[in-house]
């Protein structure tokens, strides 16, 4: 009787062949779905962590319904979170880790200070970037730039809301405009000052103030001598609370105001009842917008709050990416870039359109009364 086992040998080799070559196919067909990761990087601590919150907020949520629709073209994300604490050397250090981890999508920085730095290495490494809060106009005019975008507006269209607003509804008779003298406060501090001096209205006192100190006394002794009725603020909400708080003690009654990094529920923590009737220059209200009563309640599954000027550009900034990823079907961050810059986009803060410098066609600004239970109304 002749041996089965040569037999069940070559039935062996063949069953092992077929599976092989099974496997392959079925590795074929999924190789070009990958694993995303897209860093969310901002200040997670430090005196703004707040405004990292914010953006987290909305990359995370932006992240999960994505990745719960199926991914981008099939490719499913996942956050990597980094704290630069809006210092712009950490900026830098976590620009290059973010490079050495081979990360090519990047939601943030969210300090302009921090931001301007950064994108410098993610221009160089090809990464691409985009702020959701970073508004000073040197980001992009500095340099050209083919991967460095925003979802928020400018510094240079903020000052103008502001000054319009200031000058058509206030009318005051002395103002004056202070900043945190870092390239963000400085920045939309000079574009207001430049609106008002346009109109003739006279800035009696143009100063620079230390951020992170405790006592603002001179330049509010500065304020009253000089009889101002409105104080513009370019920076961030802790120097702005101590500034409004010591500046009512003192019995300065002047209108106050400032840019969204003061637009911050804590600022009525630290101000209080000075906090009542300071003007805010944000974007508009987009969680109020009906067309995202669904996205909100996204939100709120997570225990996570949409009302902020950031949560919305954060996730329109994810969206942006996924929606490039898969009109291109790939994930190469050129290619990725180069349809940003070509292409309108669908988001929870409108059709998002770019110009060559990686800036929005259009942003608008709202000017806000805050209150000093921390809400906000709309200024009439």
């Amino acid at each position: 009787m002749k041996s089965v086992f040569p037999l069940n040998r070559r039935l062996t080799k063949i069953a092992l062949a077929v599976g092989v070559v099974a496997s392959a196919v079925s590795f074929a067909g999924t190789a070009q779905a990958e694993t995303v990761k897209i860093a969310i990087a901002g200040p997670m601590t430090g005196a703004v962590a707040q405004y990292g919150d914010m953006v987290k907020a909305g990359a995370l949520t932006a992240i999960e319904q994505i990745n719960a629709a199926g991914g981008a073209g099939g490719n499913k994300f996942e956050a990597v979170l980094m704290d630069d604490a809006c210092e712009p050397k950490q900026a830098v250090a976590v620009a290059n880790k973010i490079v050495s981890q081979g990360i090519k999508f990047v939601i943030g920085h969210v300090c302009s200070g921090s931001t301007i730095p950064a994108s410098d290495i993610y221009e160089n490494e090809g990464v691409v970037m985009i702020t959701p809060s970073a508004t000073a106009p040197q980001l992009t005019e500095a340099k050209p730039h083919k991967y460095i975008f925003r979802t928020i507006g400018r510094d240079d269209q903020q000052g103008p809301a502001a000054a319009k607003y200031v000058i058509e509804k206030l009318k005051p008779k002395k103002a004056a405009v202070l900043h945190d003298k870092q390239s963000y406060g400085q920045g939309v501090a000079t574009s207001v000052k430049a609106g008002l001096e346009a109109a003739k209205i006279p800035v009696v006192v143009f100063e620079g103030v230390n951020a992170g100190d405790s006592d603002y006394s001179a330049v509010i002794t500065k304020l009253k001598s000089q009889g101002v009725d409105f104080v513009y603020f370019g920076g961030y909400h802790p120097e702005m609370g101590l500034i409004m708080r010591q500046a009512r003690e003192q019995g300065v009654k002047a209108v106050f105001m400032g840019p969204e990094g003061v637009g911050n529920k804590d600022i009525t923590a630290i101000a209080g009842p000075a906090s009542e009737g300071m003007l805010v220059t944000l974007p508009a209200d987009f969680a109020a917008d009906p067309a995202n009563a669904a996205l909100v309640k996204a939100f709120a599954a997570q225990k996570r709050d949409p009302n902020g000027p950031f949560q919305m550009p954060a996730y329109s900034g994810v969206k942006v990416i996924a929606d490039a990823i898969t009109a291109t079907k790939s994930t190469d961050p050129t290619k990725v870039a180069a349809y940003i810059h070509a292409n309108s986009f669908k988001t929870p803060i409108g059709t998002v359109e770019y110009d060559k410098k990686g800036d929005l066609k259009s942003f608008k600004f709202v000017v806000f009364t805050w209150h000093k239970d921390a809400t906000k109304t709309e200024a009439k």
